[in-house]
């Protein structure tokens, strides 16, 4: 009687964990489907860091899906080139791009305040209104309307403010000159009597060095010094005031990102979010020393002249308010921003200006 009742039991046993198996299975097996995604950087391999942050972010997916989620990276010009990278996700061509969105000024303005603005926020201020200002709400309600969307991937901090053949001393000793430079910083100088070229990366070395362009900015120090513009345009200006947080994005298709699994969208957004900060990070503990070896080489260091910098800032709240006449979307997102620079600011002349005016008067003194 008992062995007849033991069996029963064993076999109910059996039968129910057959049947539990047999609902798992399938479960874990639709949570961690293989996908395969391309990605093209709008940037050469050459500039490490902020290539990198795309090899960081699909690493980093790897490694949490055990090899089922895989992006393989491409440098700008192996898949399309480096200022069509946005267009490639837009168009389903491919899946993922890593790109600086205010290349697409020429498609919309409102494009710009995904990487930078003229006199805009710095790179901490940015991230908070990414992440809990509602910043990144308002840049993919925009981003839709493109079939993107889209997570910050990395940030330069704030940049230099550019190569020059000749020193800038004055607003009229920018009429005529021709200055590669991206985003609405172009429209700016235009304002100021300058020609704004836009030149992907890799081209603007030439462009100088065949006099084509009169002036170039990139990026800061480290990468400045990769590509070797000191060589042919020796006057290093700063600051970068287009650029006072330069922010890279990651643009996804918007029908590939709704495909995606739950886990996975959480695990890209993680990861992308690891890639954002690693890049900021590297380009603070790489530009001093960079910097250094620039000087030394014989760059020459100039700050931009206060009447250079009115002029500017002027020229872009004349450029907004313009755009804005026009165009809702833009109106709608610089009107979000700015109001948040204005409380940013507020916070920032106390405590962060505070601290850091000190210890820059204090390494001064030795």
């Amino acid at each position: 009687m008992e062995r007849r009742k033991f069996l029963k039991s064993a076999t109910a046993g059996t039968v129910a964990a057959a049947a539990t198996t047999a609902l798992a299975a399938p479960a874990i097996a639709q949570s961690a489907p293989k996908v395969s995604w391309r990605l093209t950087s709008s940037f050469p391999k050459s500039l490490d860091t902020i290539y990198g942050a795309s090899e960081v972010m699909a690493k980093a997916v790897s490694e949490a899906t055990d090899g089922n989620f895989q992006i393989q990276v491409f440098a700008a010009g192996e898949l399309v080139p480096g200022l069509q990278a946005a267009d490639a996700v837009t168009n389903g061509t491919l899946e993922m791009c890593h790109t600086a969105p205010y290349y697409y000024v020429g498609k919309d303005p409102t494009f710009a305040f995904a990487t930078a603005v003229p006199f805009g926020l710095n790179a901490r201020q940015q991230n908070a209104w990414f992440y809990h200002g509602g910043g990144m709400d308002l840049l993919n309600e925009f981003f839709a309307k493109h079939n993107i969307y889209s997570m910050p991937g990395g940030n330069t901090g704030t940049q230099m403010g550019g190569w020059f053949r000749k020193e800038i001393k004055t607003v009229a000793d920018m009429s005529g000159l021709k200055m590669r430079i991206g985003g609405l910083a172009g429209r700016v100088l235009t304002k100021l009597g300058a020609v704004p070229q836009q030149i992907a990366g890799g081209d603007i070395y030439p462009a100088l060095e065949k006099g084509t362009i009169d002036a170039a900015e990139w990026v800061g120090p480290f990468d400045d010094e990769k590509l070797g513009f000191y060589k042919v345009a020796p006057h290093y200006y700063y600051p970068g005031w287009w650029e006072g947080g330069a922010s890279l994005h990651f643009f996804i298709n918007k029908a590939k990102w709704a495909e995606l699994p739950k886990n996975y969208q959480s695990i890209l957004a993680t990861a992308a979010a690891m890639a954002n900060g690693d890049m900021q990070a590297k380009y603070d503990a790489r530009n001093p020393a960079a910097l250094k070896r620039l000087v030394q080489a014989g760059a020459q260091l100039h700050p931009y002249p206060a009447e250079v910098m009115d002029a500017a800032y002027k020229a872009s709240n004349e450029l907004y308010a313009e755009i804005s006449k026009d165009n809702a979307d833009f109106k709608k997102v610089h009107d979000a921003m700015m109001a948040f620079r204005g409380d940013q600011y507020l916070w920032w002349q106390i405590a962060e200006f505070g601290y850091d005016a000190y210890m820059i008067r204090a390494r001064s003194r030795g």
